[in-house]
């Protein structure tokens, strides 16, 4: 059992990267801040109940992707809000990204992925069902390991494979019909 007065030395350094993926999985910065809040409340006051020794980054993780599981239950049917001066900066970053970028001599395959827009990509991971796109996040964007997702989803290894697999086929389809719509993509390569 781990002690709670070690709770904020022990958990400090995962803040950073518990935002970023609740960031991820809200899509804005005031509802990531709440939900990372809210993790570290829930996870303080059962931090008596953590077995020490075991992975605090993928049991801090569960916390995060259930209580994010539970939030987008209630909320489902509230529309997405967007800041405009969020909007304004990630417009003014693509512009000067997009110019430098383009001197700076990259491959085919980051010329074609630039031409997918930030939207598409988001439309694409938001349009998997929610067990697909947590598996997803939690591998490819967090870095987790199958067993790690297993623990934070709570589910065997074998569904976080076969969530995987078709969360990212079901990402590949989406992306190529976006690709051949736009001619970047040969038909017969799909």
């Amino acid at each position: 059992m781990a002690d709670q007065a070690g709770f904020a030395e022990d958990t400090e350094q995962y803040m950073g990267s518990l935002y970023s993926a609740a960031l991820r999985m809200t899509r804005n910065p005031a509802d990531a801040e709440d939900l990372v809040q809210e993790t570290y409340l829930k996870a303080y006051r059962a931090y008596a109940t953590f077995k020490e020794g075991t992975n605090l980054k993928a049991w801090l993780y569960r916390i995060l992707t259930n209580t994010f599981i539970n939030s987008y239950r209630s909320k489902h049917r509230h529309p997405e809000e967007t800041e405009l001066e969020d909007v304004e900066d990630f417009y003014l970053f693509r512009r000067l990204g997009g110019l430098e970028a383009a001197a700076a001599g990259r491959s085919a395959e980051d010329e074609v992925l630039e031409r997918f827009t930030d939207d598409e990509v988001k439309r694409a991971v938001e349009s998997l069902p929610e067990n697909f796109r947590m598996a997803v996040l939690l591998a490819d964007v967090e870095g987790f390991s199958y067993k790690e997702i297993a623990e934070i989803m709570e589910v065997p290894i074998g569904t976080v494979m076969s969530r995987l697999h078709r969360g990212r086929r079901a990402l590949e389809k989406a992306l190529h019909d976006f690709g051949m719509a736009r001619g970047l993509v040969s038909a017969r390569l799909g």
